[in-house]
């Protein structure tokens, strides 16, 4: 009888994913629950058959030119795969594999909860009653802004966009419009209410709330930068459940500050898990500790789905969800 695969697995994943893995396989478990470090990722290239990586794993080129390499299949557990050098992969003769569908209800729930947040102050209010602070009801306490029939603008319109989409138009009569350089089929959009702008500034300009759902490449970091973000109305928000690098942080804190755009919400950083100190202290953001798919039911299925191209992997079949 052949050994079983070797699978380190990076981090702590929730309890069936582990007895699932255990069971199939030679299943290497992260005690600890830290990330592994660069050599640690290292010996794994080179002692294991496959990887199960996080989106906090930066398997660099350089992890990827272990030697001698025995690795040969990243399983990224995320839809998002910029913590892996794909080339290096590709030239490397790894195959990198992600776990798209099973997170976009979560994280289009999560994009509306941090616009209704920010947009209805309910962060700040939170901490107002908490810390003793609330004295009753009055007229003028603590006013938001209204949500329903406003105008929402995405940059990107891919799955979790169109999630959210859903949600923002057919459950707060919002105005949807969006734009993608791939944009979905024409029906797919007017089923959503949604209108194509041909450049992103015109999102920019137009929008009462603006939420990022662009993958993290080198082409989009900071695509949100000073000049982009001076485009956005005064009474606009900002929201993002993408990736952090997508915005420049620092000119971020700068139109927050001005008062250039009236808040925003995000779910990711630059330079996660450092917070940029000043957005801390802003009443007008809700920030949250990177919780998109942060669903028991989701992490579940993120764990299964890589758990699926594994086990096709070893098996010899194509890889459901390929990327490299």
């Amino acid at each position: 009888m052949s050994p079983r695969p070797v699978v380190v697995v990076t981090r702590r994943l929730p309890e069936p994913v582990h007895q699932a893995l255990a069971r199939a396989f030679d299943a290497r478990l992260n005690p600890d629950d830290r990330p592994l470090s660069a050599d640690g990722l290292r010996e794994a290239v080179g002692s294991a058959d496959a990887l199960l990586t996080t989106v906090t794993d930066k398997v660099t080129a350089e992890v990827l030119a272990a030697e001698p390499r025995r690795a040969g299949l990243v399983a990224n557990f995320g839809v998002g795969f910029n913590n892996i050098d794909v080339e290096a992969a590709k030239a490397r003769g790894i195959a990198v594999s992600n776990t798209p569908d099973v997170l976009t209800d979560a994280t289009a729930d999560l994009a509306m909860t941090l616009l209704l947040m920010v947009a209805r102050r309910t962060g700040e209010g939170e901490r107002h009653l908490r810390g003793g602070q609330w004295t009753g009801w009055r007229p003028t306490h603590m006013l938001g802004t209204h949500v329903t029939g406003k105008t929402l603008g995405l940059v990107g319109m891919g799955r979790i966009a169109r999630a959210v989409a859903q949600r923002a138009h057919h459950g707060f009569g919002m105005r949807i419009i969006y734009h993608d350089p791939f944009p979905p089929p024409p029906d797919v959009a007017r089923g959503l209410g949604a209108e194509q702008r041909q450049t992103l500034d015109e999102v920019l300009r137009e929008a009462d709330f603006v939420s990022l759902h662009c993958p993290a490449t080198p082409e989009t970091r900071h695509l949100l930068n000073r000049d982009r973000l001076a485009l956005m109305r005064p009474e606009a928000f900002l929201i993002n459940t993408a990736r952090g690098d997508v915005v420049d942080e620092a000119a971020l804190v700068e139109t927050l500050a001005s008062k250039r755009i009236a808040g925003a919400g995000l779910d990711v950083f630059e330079r996660e898990p450092q917070v940029t100190q000043a957005l801390t202290a802003m009443d007008n953001v809700v920030l949250l500790p990177h919780l998109g798919s942060a669903t028991t039911e989701t992490r579940v299925a993120m764990g299964m789905r890589a758990f699926e191209n594994l086990q096709l992997f070893f098996s010899g079949k194509p890889l459901r969800d390929r990327v490299a």
